[in-house]
């Protein structure tokens, strides 16, 4: 069986301290949090923090998740339709970039009594021909952007 291996940041000791990756971590005494700089992916995972008091050691455990930025979305027509003097019309929303994504529409203007609303990536219309004149925002988040 295979040893559990930690891998140092940075250990506090009296007044000294040593940073073990000073590249790619800072550490601010005024408030003891510890920047990482340049983030990746390979940032998120488990970190612990512990400090020895004698003969006894408090642990806490932080679980740090790393998203990627949404990238601008863009709208694409899935189907249109029109008959009757009636519009069908299916909107898909994409990025090509982003992690944990979520969509949701809207109107333009407050003046089209919420045709637009919607959540998900795919907004699904029907209007009269005649009242065509409304704009559909999308909107493309997660939790960095």
């Amino acid at each position: 069986q295979e040893p559990l291996r930690k891998k140092f940041l940075l250990k506090i000791s009296g007044g000294n301290h040593t940073e073990y990756e000073p590249g790619r971590m800072r550490f601010h005494r005024e408030d003891f949090s510890l920047e990482i700089l340049n983030t990746s992916r390979d940032d998120g995972r488990l970190y612990e923090y512990s400090v020895s008091k004698g003969e006894e050691e408090e642990v806490w455990q932080v679980q740090l998740e790393v998203f990627e930025p949404v990238a601008h979305p863009s709208i694409r027509i899935l189907r249109q339709d029109s008959s009757n003097g009636s519009c069908s019309l299916a909107l898909r929303c994409s990025s090509e970039r982003g992690d944990d994504v979520s969509y949701s529409w809207a109107s333009r203007d407050n003046g089209t009594g919420g045709i637009c609303r919607a959540n998900g990536s795919v907004l699904a219309l029907r209007f009269p021909l005649r009242s065509a004149a409304f704009g559909c925002v999308c909107t493309a988040r997660n939790p960095v952007s």
